[in-house]
């Protein structure tokens, strides 16, 4: 069944109806598996003009059925094909018999391997009649063409020599391919799948191997031996024991065996040798040199930093900010002493210019004139970043609240070049070098949590940990403690976190997706974790994409299957996408996206330092410009020179040019390693640095950093003691939602309503309105009638103005998502109904488009609320313009959804609504070094509100 041509495992609903469109006629169908139901399938069926999906659902006894319309009777099946085949007849319940199967598209097999070449692969699809097509496996093909598989496995293994070593093991491969191939396709035929031919073949082109091992295994025991301890007089001598001299019958089982031992005596060699040792000091009393036990640093205090400002026109002054005693003083220049000084708790309110990035507000309470407010300008606006840090610390420091509101995150990504790193990572873990780096008052501020993600990292697992966690005990005087430790082969991730919030993180998950040659080898692929920080949600993923400037593509379909595969967070939320089942998700690593542009022109912009230039034709920008990958993330302003490809040893030069036994292979410098975010509408997260290290020289890569300030909340403790009487309650009322989704299904849909705050997930009922104005859209309303009201678990308005609901639109038939969504509930708070629009997402792909009313009622003696520590920094903007390096995002008064411009209908879309919306409007996030849009919509796939970009 696997080899089915119809059959297209996990591709998503959208790219099936895609190539059925393409196909285009009636009858044309194809399987993929079911997102709904594990060990399920859903059969995909055109007719007349509209997508049809019908659930295959296996029963206890793993037969097969397709779930039709009532009053036909379901029929089982053991196999798939069968199934298929018998629907290709008439009256089974279907819209249309299954008369035309669409192909797999066809891809040529890549390679991985940093920089070689790699052909762009081709898809097609072909729809050909069932009966021309076998429905079976294709070993039941005649012999001629089993021929033609032969030919076409061996033109794709010359395809791929180029970009692989010459060798003879290529020609035993060939060799196999050209006259052993059809052996073993003949022998599985009748039923014996021991490919035989092909572990002869195996066999042989691993002599050399074996060899080698036994050289090595050898050399291994021997150096074993000289530690071994004496044998006994009395006791016989131990015998030697060798590898069995082996013929041409060596199988793969054997050479298996010798590796494990090979494994198993190099992990095992350097504890025999230093246990040897030891015994060998205490034997004859030898004396080595005293060790003076170091204790533990203790805890560095932060000292006492100074700015020099400017007050009024002309006025300077020292600002001094002293976070262990809690205190901002004023001094004039020229006074000698201190004009006033500040306690923290005085301190009201910050206020950052916008228009003037080197210029802050200090907003106090001094008595009796009660609220007193200064401007104070900076020298540059790393200054002013590294005051309001400073002060922001200091308010954390010193606040009584049992748990915090603000944490700190460091995010590190560094491809090593599987070499060994160097004894110092001072650099890298305390954010100094080039880019958006912190000011130095500030840069050894310890980290909350740290999360060091790395590719091509040779050391051992807890190697590295051990290293890490040395590295900043060293820098910050404070044991970490490890969270998780993901790795698939060399990619590994890395959480440490501060002691004392250690008891903070719960529901830690981790997993790995494998995207290497054929999605099975390790070498490419992503690490993630994920974990609860009290009641915030983080996910982290570190990834090492496809590599080579031509393989866009390939990198673009990595980012899928590990959006599509990784096992992370709530399982409740398993069906919903990857970058909507977490308050903040942090996706970083070597991407390995390139620069579209020849090598010396890229050389000259960055001796000129213009980035822009480059930042205009990379790679990543422009598919996230296109919509095909890391849809609405956000990424720090790169001010940065390209990370890859350097000189080991220098960051002087760039290494363009790769040597391989084919020719010469170019590499253009380019910005690999990068880190993006998306979170929550109506959360509190800053970038406050993102650059690269310029003095770590020992990878062709520069390690890259982050950094960021995240809001959290509490597991939240109702201040309000439960009383004897009926507890209020507060509601989640909707008054209509409006869904356009991309389908060429006509199916009825429900609701899906999910969220923290509530007892269990909730769903509406079916759509009361529906209509296909365009082909390929489907426009769906609900009444107030269809949709259920919410009561949270908590009716606290503190607590609620946290909160978030997931929304899953889903279809009456197949129960598979057509988009998922997200709404912060803090500003639907209020006895009115307030308007609300966003996006729905699915499998990283954006489906479509929502909007409606809603208001969440609080009861009144449940609103009262605090201020967050993060509240306090708020933003100003002038009257003078805004600066061009500080664009702010449209609020345009929005009155209706639209369809992309190719796909306006002639007459003017019914509008839904009449009132004002809210303010609170999404904005489409754009990596700030894009070039601007161009006036054509170039996605026909998403749907875009009017009046955004």
């Amino acid at each position: 069944m696997a080899a089915a041509s119809w059959y297209h495992r996990d591709i998503s609903r959208v790219v099936a109806e895609e190539l059925l469109a393409k196909a285009g006629r009636d009858g044309c169908f194809l399987v993929r598996d079911s997102e709904s139901v594990s060990g399920a399938y859903a059969l995909c069926l055109l007719f007349q003009r509209h997508v049809h999906t019908y659930r295959i659902l296996p029963d206890d006894e793993g037969l097969l059925s397709v779930q039709t319309i009532q009053g036909i009777q379901a029929k089982c099946f053991r196999t798939l094909p069968d199934l298929i085949g018998a629907y290709q007849q008439p009256n089974n319940g279907l819209v249309t018999p299954l008369l035309y199967p669409v192909h797999r598209p066809r891809q040529a097999a890549d390679e991985d391997s940093d920089g070689e070449d790699g052909r762009g692969s081709r898809q097609v699809v072909s729809a050909v009649p069932a009966g021309e097509a076998g429905v079976g496996s294709w070993l039941s093909a005649p012999i001629a063409g089993r021929t033609h598989i032969s030919q076409q496995l061996h033109q794709r293994l010359q395809e791929q020599v180029h970009s692989s070593p010459a060798s003879d093991f290529m020609g035993f491969m060939a060799e196999y391919l050209n006259h052993h191939l059809q052996l073993d396709l003949e022998a599985l035929r009748l039923g014996h799948p021991q490919l035989r031919h092909l572990s002869t073949a195996l066999v042989t082109a691993c002599r050399a191997l074996h060899r080698r091992i036994d050289f090595t295994l050898a050399g291994l025991e021997t150096l074993a031996r000289v530690f071994d301890p004496p044998a006994s007089p009395r006791s016989p001598a131990r015998e030697q024991v060798s590898p069995p001299r082996t013929t041409a019958a060596l199988d793969l089982e054997l050479l298996l065996n010798k590796i494990s031992t090979v494994n198993h005596l190099l992990s095992s060699l350097e504890k025999k040798v230093l246990k040897s040792l030891q015994e060998t000091v205490s034997r004859h009393n030898l004396a080595l040199p005293s060790v003076a036990v170091v204790p533990p640093p203790a805890a560095k205090p932060l000292a006492v930093q100074s700015f020099e400002v400017k007050v009024g026109k002309s006025q300077r002054a020292t600002l001094t900010v002293d976070v262990e005693s809690g205190t901002v003083a004023i001094t004039k220049r020229g006074s000698g002493s201190q004009e006033e000084t500040i306690p923290q708790d005085k301190i009201l309110q910050l206020i950052k210019y916008q228009s003037v990035q080197s210029k802050v507000r200090l907003v106090y309470d001094r008595e009796p004139q009660r609220n007193l407010s200064r401007d104070f300008v900076f020298p540059n606006a790393r200054k002013r970043e590294a005051f309001c840090q400073l002060l922001q610390l200091m308010k954390i420091q010193h606040s009584n609240l049992d748990e915090p509101d603000l944490i700190s995150l460091y995010i590190g990504t560094w491809n090593m070049g599987s070499t060994p790193p160097p004894r110092s990572l001072a650099s890298w873990l305390t954010s100094k070098g080039l880019g958006h780096t912190q000011d130095e008052t500030t840069a050894c501020i310890p980290h909350d949590i740290y999360v060091i993600g790395t590719q091509e990292n040779s050391l051992g697992d807890r190697e590295w940990v051990e290293f890490l966690r040395a590295s900043l005990k060293t820098l910050m005087a404070i044991d970490y403690r490890v969270v998780a430790l993901q790795c698939l082969w060399s990619i590994k991730i890395v959480v440490l976190v501060k002691p004392e919030h250690e008891r903070r993180i719960s529901h830690v998950h981790t997993s790995s997706v494998k995207t290497g040659i054929a999605n099975t080898l390790g070498n490419k692929g992503a690490v993630g974790v994920s974990f609860l920080f009290n009641g915030t949600s983080f996910g982290f993923v570190n990834c090492h994409l496809a590599s080579g400037s031509e393989k866009t593509h390939r990198r673009n379909q990595n980012y899928s299957d590990i959006l599509r595969s990784l096992v992370l967070g709530d399982k409740r939320l398993g069906a919903f996408d990857l970058t909507l089942r977490f308050t903040h998700l942090f996706w970083f690593g070597d991407l390995n996206y390139r620069l579209d542009m020849d090598v010396q022109d890229i050389l000259a912009h960055i001796t000129k330092k213009e980035f822009e230039a480059l930042l205009a034709v990379d790679q990543l920008n422009l598919e996230r410009e296109k919509n095909k990958v890391f849809l609405r993330f956000n990424e720090g302003d790169i001010s940065f020179p390209p990370t890859y490809r350097y000189e080991r040893g220098s960051r002087d030069s760039y290494m363009w040019q790769k040597f391989k036994p084919t020719g010469m292979r170019i590499n253009v410098p380019s910005w690999c390693d990068r880190v993006l975010w998306k979170s929550h509408p109506e959360t509190h997260v800053v970038c406050n640095s993102y650059g690269c290290t310029d003095d770590i020289v020992t990878s062709d890569h520069s390690p890259v950093f982050a950094t960021f300030e995240v809001g959290v909340t509490s597991q939240f403790v109702p201040k309000k003691a439960p009383g004897s009487g009926p507890e209020p309650l507060a509601c989640i009322e909707w008054e209509s939602i409006e869904v356009i989704v991309k389908t060429a299904s006509r199916s009825k849909c429900y609701i899906e309503f999910h969220s923290y705050c509530l007892e269990e997930a909730q769903r509406s009922g079916e759509n009361t309105f529906q209509s296909c104005d365009i082909p390929g859209f489907l426009k769906l309303g609900w009444s107030a009638k269809q949709l259920p009201v919410l009561n949270p678990i908590l009716p606290d308005l503190e607590y609620l103005g946290d909160q978030h609901l997931l929304l899953s639109i889903k279809g009456v038939e197949s129960c598979e998502s057509y988009g998922e969504c997200c709404i912060a509930m803090k500003s639907m708070i209020g006895s009115m109904a307030q308007q609300f629009e966003t996006f729905l997402f699915h499998r990283g792909e954006e489906t479509g488009s929502m909007r409606g009313w809603m208001k969440v009622r609080v009861p009144k003696e449940r609103c009262s609320t605090r201020e967050r520590l993060y509240e306090w920094i708020s933003f100003e903007e002038e009257d003078a313009e805004p600066a061009a390096d500080a664009p702010t995002c449209p609020k345009p008064p929005l009155q209706r959804l639209r369809y992309p411009s190719w796909a306006e209908p002639h007459h003017e879309p019914r509008p839904w609504g009449d009132a004002e919306p809210s303010p609170a409007i999404p904005c489409r996030s754009r990596p700030r070094s894009l070039p601007e849009p161009a006036t054509g919509y170039t996605n026909p796939a998403y749907f875009i509100f009017e009046g955004v970009p």
